[in-house]
C-alpha cells in the first residue's frame, strides 16, 4: 500500500457526509435520512461503520435530494481525488495502413 493511498484512507470519513446531509435536510437521525434517500436503514449504518462504500448511485441520489453538487458531496466525505478512471487525454487512433485517395 502506498503512502498516498494510506493518506486517502485516513482522510476518508463518510460520517461527515451523512451528518451534513442530516443537517441540510433538517432530519433527526439516520433512519430519517434512509427514508429521504429511499434506502434501507442498514445501508446508512454500514456506510457509517465503513463496511460499505458510498456508491455512485447513492451519491447521485444524495445529489438529487440535497441539491449539493457531486464534488461537494465527495469533499464532505473526504474524497479529494483529482484523477478519475476515465482519461481526458485524446488518444490517436491506431494506424490501419489504409490510406485515403482523392
Amino acid at each position: 500500500m502506498t503512502g498516498t493511498r494510506l493518506a486517502d484512507q485516513v482522510n476518508y470519513d463518510p460520517n461527515n457526509l451523512l451528518d451534513a446531509l442530516i443537517e441540510k435536510l433538517n432530519l433527526k437521525n439516520d433512519a430519517a435520512l434512509s427514508r429521504a434517500l429511499e434506502v434501507a436503514p442498514p445501508v446508512i449504518s454500514k456506510i457509517r461503520h465503513r463496511r460499505l462504500p458510498v456508491g455512485a448511485s447513492l451519491l447521485i441520489r444524495m445529489h438529487e435530494v440535497s441539491d449539493l453538487s457531486i464534488k461537494e458531496l465527495r469533499t464532505l466525505m473526504g474524497d479529494r481525488r483529482d484523477k478519475f478512471r476515465i482519461s481526458d487525454k485524446q488518444f490517436k487512433p491506431k494506424e490501419t495502413g489504409i490510406t485515403e485517395e482523392a
